[in-house]
């Protein structure tokens, strides 16, 4: 298993492909119509509302996205929400924090369809100041050197941007509901034998403040869950390739 590192190319956005991008949202009111005027025409944001107290779901749905609720608090509780909503063919999910640009997706929604790979992820490359706390990246680093051993996946970052499609997604069973999430979906795919792609895009300080890796202790919340999903057993039963 071999993940690739690269620079996405294509610029512009596919024609008739069905997609939706699935944004876990928790008090992201600011940051929304950033977000939002950079999605993809013809695409569909699915916002995923996780108990926001600031409007999130009023603004998302003034600027036209289709929003979903999910009561139980958690980034895979409402990732997860997100992709069972969904009804498009190829699915990315994106943070909506504004620290990455839906745009970017483009590239990676082109190389899923035309069959060149299964799971296309995003590298973050920091710009500007605090976009990426140091202890945030650190962890991001370890978590990326046990992945390797675990999977043989050289990836650099397990970043929040990503694109893959809806079915065989779904065939991962994924049961993680908080911050392991991402990493359990990396591992579940190379178990299954997916081609993963891995491309480098800007990230940039988010809007407003962060609900995990703005502070240590959710940082380590973070890492511990993730490193809980790495003791998986690699051989699991009716996983699709």
């Amino acid at each position: 298993m071999r993940a690739v590192t690269s620079s996405p190319s294509s610029p512009e956005p596919p024609g008739p492909a069905s997609v939706d991008v699935v944004l876990p949202c928790l008090d992201e009111a600011a940051a929304l119509p950033w977000v939002l005027r950079r999605i993809p025409p013809g695409w569909r944001a699915l916002v995923v509302d996780n108990g926001s107290t600031d409007g999130s779901d009023r603004v998302a749905r003034e600027l036209g996205a289709t929003v979903v609720h999910e009561a139980r608090r958690g980034f895979g509780a409402a990732c997860h929400t997100g992709l069972s909503a969904a009804t498009a063919d190829i699915v990315c999910f994106c943070d909506c924090d504004a620290s990455l640009d839906p745009a970017d997706l483009v590239p990676f929604v082109h190389e899923v369809a035309s069959g060149t790979a299964d799971l296309v992820l995003g590298r973050r490359r920091p710009r500007g100041r605090g976009a990426w706390p140091l202890h945030a990246r650190a962890g991001n680093v370890a978590l990326a050197r046990l992945l390797r051993r675990r999977t043989g996946l050289r990836l650099r970052d397990l970043g929040p941007l990503r694109a893959a499609r809806r079915e065989e997604l779904l065939a991962l069973d994924l049961t993680d509901r908080r911050s392991g999430y991402p990493l359990q979906m990396v591992v579940r795919a190379a178990d299954a034998g997916w081609r993963v792609i891995e491309h480098d895009v800007p990230y940039t300080p988010r809007t407003g403040a962060s609900k995990v890796t703005g502070t240590w202790r959710g940082t380590f919340q973070a890492v511990r869950d993730m490193s809980r999903v790495l003791q998986e057993p690699a051989a699991r039963e009716g996983v699709a390739s």
